[in-house]
């Protein structure tokens, strides 16, 4: 449970506005909030519990009998609280927040240089996802699912590496983009074994 939740209700500060300042402090990172260590490989089961021990506190349902700033305050929390949970749970948003820590923006949209060999196996992907699309064939479009799943983990390994012992920020904003091209052909084929299913 995060050390901001022992807080909780325990004490009795001036109104609810308190309370809730009490729990959530906005200028704490998002690795802070749920009292974890900044870095890319983290616990997903405290991750989990401290998200819901502290959604159980500020809540707007909770403060539904309150007055108007208690429960726009709460309103605030619990958005912050989601966003928080949402970018460390999911492990590119992790990364991009983790980068952004350390003052280094990953150029998704501006940079897309990439190693030959690396654009070669995309082009090869693509080719493959086209020709098991065209030919309807779902076994092939798994397959190739599998692969990307296999290529994704590896991809993970070596961001959590150059992340949490490196520190090589440059290679991991890389490694961000290169997953960000996985993240479409993993569309690419969902896309197409849904429209095998219709």
């Amino acid at each position: 449970m995060p050390a901001a939740a022992g807080k909780v209700l325990t004490s009795k500060p001036s109104g609810l506005v308190s309370i809730l300042k009490l729990v959530i402090d906005f200028s704490k990172n998002y690795f802070a909030l749920f009292d974890l260590e900044p870095a890319f490989q983290v616990d997903l089961p405290h991750l989990e519990q401290s998200y819901r021990a502290l959604q159980a506190q500020v809540h707007p349902d909770k403060f539904s009998s309150a007055g108007d700033a208690e429960r726009r305050l709460s309103m605030q929390c619990s958005t912050h609280v989601n966003e928080a949970y949402q970018t460390l749970k999911q492990p590119m948003n992790r990364a991009r927040y983790l980068l952004s820590l350390h003052g280094v923006d990953t150029q998704e949209e501006t940079n897309t240089a990439m190693p030959a060999d690396f654009l070669m196996q995309q082009m090869e992907w693509r080719e493959a996802i086209g020709e098991a699309t065209e030919a309807a064939d779902a076994a092939a479009l798994d397959h190739l699912a599998s692969q990307l799943r296999q290529a994704t983990k590896t991809l993970h390994e070596e961001l959590g590496h150059q992340l949490d012992q490196q520190h090589n920020y440059t290679g991991a904003a890389g490694a961000v983009r290169k997953l960000r091209f996985f993240d479409k052909l993993r569309e690419d084929i969902n896309e197409a074994l849904e429209a095998l299913e219709t």
